[in-house]
């Protein structure tokens, strides 16, 4: 049976920090413990600063720690487009600073000596539709007109029908976290300063130095505060909640009956599939990934591993499923991650989110971002990434789908009458269920025991949705999770969901707010 955790949580060394237990101050305090966070805590921590970062699970245990890390500038079929939505420029300044990071990661790497699998690759997008195949023509050449090396290839070394592939020259891939863990290293031996179960929940802007807030009462005052939390703890006035939506993706790590022909491969008609190459024990396995759909909607999650699956053993001879993982990312409404003030005007707070499903080199360059704004340095990313920004095109347009689709589901979760009995429920399944004339969600863990929760989610009030694959209660409207239990798994929402005691007598009565 495979092992329900991403590989590289279990092949990296990940130390672990202590919970803050009293109140500090910084130079700069960073809420986040992924490769953002880390990367903007090693390049402020070499600049000199003190430095604070906050983490409320554990280390790179959040996107980060979920990716297929690729290292590359090549993000779907995008150049194109942004030369059409934005100008040449900034379609040039986007792959240029894509490539800077993938450059810095490999300068990092060598100076450090960090044994993390760096490798050259080859990407490739590849379209099995005529009409993908001709999006394809279209987006190289936007790569002739920027400059990107690469070019059209008939075929891939894979039996997949296809009909046009693009590929981008000299991206790579790595393992993340062997990477990130050294960064870690040299943060703290320079003096910085982490702490994990740190939840971050507020920020107090009065006086002239800006405090983090904790769940647990403490704060920690700086001159700057980064916001690295996937999604952004504090928003400020930036409406984020409206303006980015939740994908959620799959990934398995497969021992294969053929060998892997190198490079790096992205689908472009749908179902996504993902695939590239990892070493294990000197072994080499295969990362599949794919099946993207909007968080808390769809089918049942564990039909999303299963079609990895089939796709494996029809396309590489996949014989045996060692590890197997989800992940969840934030998109913004043009395509561009959002970096820099958290509300135009309230320069002490940045914050950097929304990098799609490429955080490896545009997390790397929202530090590098972040760190030019702490230090007061010339960059000319600002415009770029600003989160201020507006488009009308295609902004306005993607704005109004995302809302008519949160207010779908708010208003189908509210009438929605679920028809599972609680009586139905097998050991290791749950559902959401009619319990005393309203919705609730239950779930029998394997020794039998039950855990009800209330499914309205805390963040808005939509309607939660049972997640089998992962085990969790996931909301269709902003992307926030939460376990069985009814604890946060990830964000918006800062508040669990109500728990209930239930009976065999079915009386049901609250465990207590949960708040």
């Amino acid at each position: 049976m495979a092992v329900l955790e991403p590989f590289w949580r279990e092949t990296a060394d990940i130390p672990k920090f202590q919970t803050l237990e009293e109140n500090g101050e910084a130079d700069v305090v960073i809420v986040g413990g992924g490769i953002t966070g880390i990367t903007a805590a090693y390049l402020l921590v070499k600049a000199g600063l003190k430095i604070v970062l906050l983490e409320a699970d554990t280390l790179l245990n959040g996107t980060t720690g979920h990716t297929t890390a690729k290292i590359t500038a090549q993000h779907d079929i995008i150049y194109d487009e942004f030369i059409s939505h934005f100008g040449e420029d900034t379609a040039k300044l986007y792959y240029q600073a894509n490539s800077e990071a993938l450059e810095w990661i490999q300068e990092t790497v060598l100076a450090h000596h960090i044994p993390c699998d760096f490798k050259r690759q080859d990407a490739f997008l590849y379209a099995t539709t005529e009409q993908s195949a001709r999006k394809l023509e279209t987006e190289w050449a936007a790569y002739q007109t920027l400059g990107i090396q690469g070019g059209l290839v008939g075929k891939i070394p894979f039996a997949i029908p296809i009909i046009n592939a693009l590929r981008m020259d000299n991206q790579a891939q790595f393992h993340p976290l062997q990477y990130l863990t050294r960064l870690v290293q040299f943060i703290t031996e320079g003096g910085g300063r982490i702490f994990e179960h740190t939840t971050a929940v507020n920020v107090d802007k009065n006086g002239e130095r800006t405090a983090v807030l904790t769940r647990d009462g403490h704060r920690v005052e700086a001159a700057r505060v980064l916001v690295c939390s996937h999604f952004p703890f504090y928003e400020g006035l930036g409406l984020y909640s409206a303006r980015l939506h939740a994908d959620r993706s799959y990934c398995l790590a497969c021992r294969t009956k053929t060998s892997y022909p190198g490079g790096m491969y992205l689908s472009v008609d749908q179902p996504t599939r993902s695939l590239r190459s990892v070493t294990y024990h000197g072994e080499e396995l295969v990362i599949i990934g794919g099946e993207s759909h909007k968080t808390g909607q769809g089918k049942d999650t564990r039909e999303h591993y299963q079609a990895l699956e089939t796709f494996g053993r029809e396309v590489m001879g996949a014989e045996k499923i060692l590890y197997q993982w989800s992940t969840q990312d934030l998109g913004t409404l043009d395509k561009i991650p959002y970096v820099g003030p958290v509300t135009e005007g309230e320069p002490r707070i940045l914050i950097a989110t929304g990098y799609r499903k490429w955080g490896m080199t545009t997390g790397t360059a929202a530090a590098h971002l972040l760190a030019d704004y702490v230090l007061d340095r010339d960059t000319p990313y600002r415009e770029l990434y600003t989160p201020s920004r507006f488009q009308a095109d295609p902004s306005l347009k993607k704005l109004i789908k995302e809302n008519a689709n949160v207010v779908a589901n708010l208003v189908k979760g509210k009438l929605e009458k679920p028809d599972t009995h609680l009586e139905q429920l097998a050991k290791d399944e749950g559902a959401v269920i009619t319990l005393g004339g309203e919705r609730k969600g239950a779930y029998r863990d394997r020794e039998g025991k039950l855990h009800i929760v209330d499914t309205t989610c805390t963040h808005v009030g939509c309607e939660v949705n049972w997640n089998a694959g992962e085990r969790t209660w996931d909301c269709p409207c902003h992307g926030s999770r939460f376990s069985y239990t009814g604890e946060v798994v990830e964000g918006p929402a800062e508040k669990p969901l109500k728990k209930h005691h239930y009976d065999m007598l079915d009386n049901l009565t609250d465990e207590g707010s949960g708040y």
